[in-house]
C-alpha cells in the first residue's frame, strides 16, 4: 500500500508561515474525531519553524527548516504501547487517539523530534495527523502543504520502493540520521541546516575591481579532501556543504595567474573578508 510522505526543500521555505496558520485554521475550536480533538488557541505549532543564519556580513544566509511530526516507521512515541492509545495507520501515519490518550502527559515527552504538545485544557497529548481526516475525504495533500506558496512542502504517497527511489534520486535526507526512527518526512537541501561554508571576496589589488571568475580551491589540511568553485561578476564565492568544526583548511585564489593562499579554521560558517590579487601574469606569495 502507498505511505504518506511529506517532502521539505528548505532552499524553498522562505518563513511565511502558511503552513502553520494553515494548520491552525484547519485544528483550533474544530473537532476531528476519531482523529483528533481540537488545538488550543495558544502554544501548540503542529508544523514549526526553524530558523539559522550562518556566516558574517555581507556574504551571510538564512535558512529556515518546517518540522512536525516525522510519522516514524519505527516510532519511539509508539514503543511500549499497546492499547491503541497511539497508533499507525495503513497508510503509515501515526495517530494519538484522542479517546484513550485522555490524561497521559507522559506521552508529550516521548519523542525524539519534540512534536508531541499537552493540551492543557483538554487532558492530551497531540501533533501534527497529515490532516488524515481530509485524506480520508478525499483530500490530495494536507493543509499545511496545499497552501505553501513556494512549493517547500510536497506531499507523496508512494510505496515503499518507490520512495526509496526518490531518496536516493533526489539527495533526500532525515532530520535527525542518528536516531533512526525511519521517518516518513525527508529533507531536500539539508546541508543548508546541517553543514557551513567558507565564504569571501575577491578584488584586484590598487584597482578597486571585482576579480570575476578567480578559482577558488579549498583543500582541508587533515583529509585532503577537495572543493572547488569560481567568483562571480561581484568577486563573491561561497564554498558550501563543510562539516562544523572540522579543522583548518588552505583556501588557494587564483586570478589569471596570481595566487593567494590564506588559511582558514572552520569552526562554524565564515566570511574570510576580500582577498586581494593581482591583475599581472606573475604569481604572488601569499
Amino acid at each position: 500500500m502507498k505511505k504518506a510522505h511529506m517532502i521539505i526543500d528548505i532552499a524553498r521555505c522562505q518563513d511565511c508561515n502558511n503552513c502553520f496558520i494553515s494548520c491552525k485554521d484547519e485544528h483550533w475550536e474544530n473537532d476531528h474525531m476519531p482523529i483528533a480533538k481540537a488545538q488550543p488557541r495558544h502554544g501548540h505549532r503542529w508544523i514549526d519553524i526553524d530558523r539559522l543564519e550562518r556566516g558574517q556580513y555581507p556574504l551571510q544566509d538564512v535558512a529556515y527548516l518546517p518540522h512536525l511530526c516525522m510519522h516514524c516507521e519505527d516510532a519511539p512515541c509508539m514503543k511500549g504501547i499497546t492499547d491503541g492509545t497511539i497508533y499507525k495507520r495503513p497508510d503509515g501515519i501515526v495517530i494519538i487517539d484522542p479517546v484513550k490518550a485522555k490524561g497521559e502527559k507522559a506521552l508529550a515527552a516521548s519523542c525524539p523530534y519534540g512534536a508531541i504538545y499537552w493540551n492543557e485544557e483538554s487532558q492530551l497529548a497531540q501533533k501534527c495527523t497529515m490532516c488524515a481526516h481530509l485524506l480520508d475525504a478525499g483530500w490530495k495533500q494536507p493543509r499545511c502543504s496545499n497552501s505553501c506558496p513556494t512549493g517547500a512542502l510536497t506531499f507523496v504517497q508512494a510505496e515503499d520502493s518507490e520512495m526509496a527511489k526518490m531518496v536516493k534520486d533526489q539527495g533526500l535526507e532525515s532530520y535527525y540520521p542518528d536516531k533512526e526512527p525511519r521517518p516518513k518526512v525527508y529533507y531536500k537541501n539539508l546541508y543548508r541546516f546541517t553543514k557551513c561554508h567558507v565564504a569571501g571576496s575577491v578584488a584586484i589589488a590598487h584597482e578597486d575591481e571585482c576579480a570575476e571568475g578567480a578559482t577558488i580551491t579549498l583543500t582541508s589540511a587533515k583529509t585532503k579532501a577537495v572543493s572547488k568553485g569560481t567568483t562571480n561578476n561581484y568577486g563573491d564565492f561561497k564554498l558550501d556543504g563543510l562539516d562544523p568544526n572540522s579543522g583548518r583548511y588552505v583556501l588557494e585564489v587564483e586570478f589569471k595567474g596570481s595566487k593567494k593562499r590564506v588559511e582558514v579554521d572552520l569552526k562554524a560558517s565564515i566570511n574570510v573578508g576580500t582577498i586581494y590579487v593581482e591583475k599581472s601574469s606573475t604569481p604572488v606569495r601569499a
